[in-house]
């Protein structure tokens, strides 16, 4: 086991994250290369650190919750956008009990409201993830950028009310909508920089 493997607890942990299969009615096998270029370093290994949580967790699929504690853990821009405080904490403290908690009655579902529609375009990822991952690349699309971010994820997984990600918000005590005006607001309001222009 390496150094990498003890320091986040995972190890040689066993069944991998399926894969959906090609033959899957309404699926359709994404093109991997074209997925990681769109994608930055930060953002690829959030995606990493949530596909790790959801092997720990023993979950079928990488959800909205998943993605959320690892942007937290992984993207000082998304972690920024929260502030200091007591939801933060509370936040976080919610997500790292995902597998002892309320979390317990998601395991053998799938997270799909229905409210949006659904993009199966990544293996691994629940549907409501798979459409988030898609809005996060269109979102940095439209602001010109090759690469979608975490602040771009973050705002997509919060789009959905009934995303795991803003069921956890809310016990937390986090509106989200709130926090999606903050993430659209000018960069260097929520990061600490000069707000004079």
């Amino acid at each position: 086991m390496t150094w990498r493997e003890v320091a986040d607890g995972v190890g040689d942990v066993q069944p991998r994250i399926p894969r959906q299969s090609a033959q899957e009615p309404d699926c359709r096998r994404p093109d991997a290369a074209a997925d990681d270029a769109r994608l930055s370093d930060e953002l690829a290994a959030v995606i990493a650190g949530a596909r790790r949580r959801a092997v720990r967790d023993q979950d079928r699929q990488i959800d909205t919750a998943h993605l959320l504690h690892s942007l937290l853990e992984h993207d000082p821009d998304v972690y920024a956008v929260f502030g200091d405080g007591p939801q933060i904490a509370r936040l976080l403290g919610y997500l790292v009990q995902r597998t002892i908690g309320y979390g317990l009655r998601w395991q053998g579902t799938v997270e799909d409201s229905g409210a949006v529609p659904v993009v199966l375009d990544g293996e691994g990822f629940s549907p409501l993830a798979a459409t988030a991952m898609e809005h996060a690349r269109r979102r940095a699309a439209l602001r010109g950028d090759t690469q979608a971010r975490g602040i771009d994820l973050l705002a997509a997984i919060v789009t959905d009310p009934e995303a795991r990600a803003v069921e956890v918000l809310a016990r937390a005590g986090i509106d989200a909508k709130a926090l999606r005006a903050r993430i659209d607001e000018p960069r260097d309001e929520y990061v600490g920089g000069d707000n004079t222009r």
